[in-house]
């Protein structure tokens, strides 16, 4: 891979066509030891039923999908916008599943999709985004360098691909 990095929202049939490329990144990234609501060893089956269920929910306008492409079109990195709120939340949207496939990391992927995303929701006329990530990860320190502004940790949220418990931090941004 080089350093160019192209970020593309996909419509719904784009979604659906990147299916298992998108299905390749979570497993690479749960394989690394990212823990993002799967356990590893992690099924393909699983992985593509899961990105299938993402391609509905950007069919039904619910999220926006965005991903990160190299210099030769593949898929390195992904983040989505779930825009489907409450009736009392249409202001706030949640950031979910930003994910970077290991050969791509420390390029400014994660950054740039980052970026994208809040772009995106102040186009969606989002003003707070939320999200979480795992206590003292590298994704972490990204979101603290870009801004977003840590509300609470909670022990034992979740479990690691691995089993083991893992605290996650919670945070918001206002744009």
């Amino acid at each position: 891979m080089t350093d160019q990095v192209r970020i593309h929202i996909l419509d719904a049939g784009q979604a659906l066509a990147s299916v298992p490329a998108l299905a390749d990144v979570l497993t690479d990234c749960v394989a690394g030891g990212a823990s993002v609501s799967f356990m590893w060893p992690l099924p393909r089956e699983r992985a593509l039923q899961f990105w299938q269920g993402v391609a509905e929910g950007v069919a039904r306008k619910e999220r926006v999908l965005l991903v990160a492409r190299d210099d030769n079109g593949d898929i390195i990195g992904t983040v989505q916008l779930i825009t489907a709120m409450p009736d009392n939340q249409p202001h706030r949207a949640d950031v979910a599943k930003m994910l970077v496939h290991r050969k791509a990391r420390r390029r400014g992927v994660a950054q740039a999709l980052m970026a994208a995303v809040e772009k995106t929701a102040r186009a969606e006329g989002k003003t707070v985004l939320v999200l979480d990530t795992v206590t003292g990860g590298d994704a972490e320190r990204l979101y603290e360098r870009a801004g977003w502004q840590k509300v609470g940790v909670v022990p034992n949220y979740a479990l690691m691909p691995d089993g083991e418990f893992c605290g996650t931090s919670f945070f918001h941004k206002q744009i």
